[in-house]
């Protein structure tokens, strides 16, 4: 009787010990779920802001105004423009 107890004493402090492995391993892994959540939603939130950010550069005059700063384009106006026709070239100055 005196090993059945000891026997019984082992495998309850086993399967205790196993019970906390097994609380602590589940309480991280939550704790990395919840890290991750709040990682997913602030990549959304960044995504949201940086497609914000690419229409409102993309926009007409945002382009027209770097162009004419930046690289110092003009428009095209009549007295630039050359027409070609038959190989020759007609209009204003090039």
């Amino acid at each position: 009787m005196t090993r059945l107890s000891l026997l019984l004493l082992a495998a309850l402090v086993v399967s205790g010990i196993f019970l906390v492995k097994t609380s602590y391993e589940s309480r991280r892994l939550f704790a990395e779920i919840e890290r991750a959540k709040a990682e997913e939603a602030q990549l959304a939130a960044d995504a949201k802001r940086l497609d914000a950010e690419r229409r409102t550069e993309a926009t007409h005059l945002k382009v027209e105004r770097t162009a004419r700063e930046k690289l110092a384009m003009k428009l095209a106006t009549p007295d630039v423009t050359v027409y070609v026709t038959d190989g020759r070239a007609s209009g204003g100055t090039p």
